[in-house]
C-alpha cells in the first residue's frame, strides 16, 4: 500500500472510531444526582420545613418527620436508575420531571393495581409485581420520554410505553412539556436511596 493510500485509510480508521468513541461516551453519560457524601445538588420542596435527610455511609438516607427532596437540575427525556430499601410499612416515592410519581411501597405479594410498588401512582397499573420484601434493596431502571414512560422493577417489565395524561397526586406543577426536576418523596415514611442517577436521551 502507498505510503498516501496508508495515510488515509488510518485517517478514516481514526475518524471513524472517534465517531464511535462519542457515541458510546453518549450513550453512557450517566448524571450522578447523588455524591454520596452530602445533599450537595438538592433542596427542599418547602425551605421552611424540617429537613430529615441524610447521609450516612455514602447512602441518602430519610427520616420522618421530613419534606420532599427535589434535584437542583431538571430534565426533558431521561433514563433514570436508583436503588431503595424501606422498613416494614413504609411510603415514598420518586417523581419524574417533579409530576409522575413512581410509586414505593411496602406491597411484597399484593395484586397489582395503580397505588402499589412500581406503580405511576393512581395512573398507570403495572402489569405483575416483582416487589420485594421490606429491609432488601430494590432497583428501578425507568424512562420518560414525550409523555410515555417505561418502568423495570427489579429487573422485570412492569410498564411499557404507557401513556402519562396528566400529573399524578402531590406533583410541583402541570407545566407538563416543561422539563423538570427529580423529586423524592420524603414526607411519607422513612427511605434509604443509593446509586441514583439520570441520562438524558435524544431523539
Amino acid at each position: 500500500m502507498r505510503r498516501w493510500q496508508q495515510s488515509v485509510w488510518l485517517a478514516a480508521v481514526l475518524a471513524l472510531a472517534a465517531t464511535a468513541g462519542a457515541a458510546a461516551r453518549q450513550r453512557d453519560h450517566w448524571i450522578a444526582l447523588f455524591n454520596g457524601k452530602d445533599l450537595t445538588g438538592w433542596h427542599l420542596r418547602v425551605p421552611t420545613a424540617h429537613n430529615g435527610w441524610s447521609v450516612d455511609h455514602g447512602l441518602l438516607v430519610n427520616q420522618t418527620p421530613s419534606a420532599d427532596l427535589v434535584s437542583d437540575q431538571k430534565f426533558q427525556d431521561f433514563d433514570i436508575h436508583y436503588e431503595y430499601m424501606y422498613p416494614p410499612g413504609s411510603n415514598s416515592g420518586v417523581y419524574l420531571r417533579g409530576r409522575y410519581e413512581i410509586q414505593i411501597q411496602d406491597d411484597y405479594g399484593k395484586a397489582p393495581e395503580s397505588h402499589i410498588n412500581g406503580a405511576i401512582y393512581g395512573l398507570v397499573t403495572p402489569r405483575s409485581n416483582p416487589t420485594k420484601p421490606a429491609g432488601q434493596w430494590q432497583t428501578v431502571d425507568a424512562r420518560i420520554k414525550g409523555n410515555q414512560a417505561t418502568v423495570v422493577l427489579n429487573g422485570v417489565h412492569i410498564i411499557n410505553h404507557a401513556p402519562l395524561a396528566h400529573p399524578t397526586g402531590g406533583a410541583l406543577d402541570d407545566q407538563v412539556g416543561e422539563p423538570g426536576p427529580i423529586m423524592l418523596q420524603g414526607d411519607h415514611g422513612p427511605i434509604t436511596f443509593r446509586n441514583l442517577r439520570v441520562r438524558p436521551i435524544g431523539d
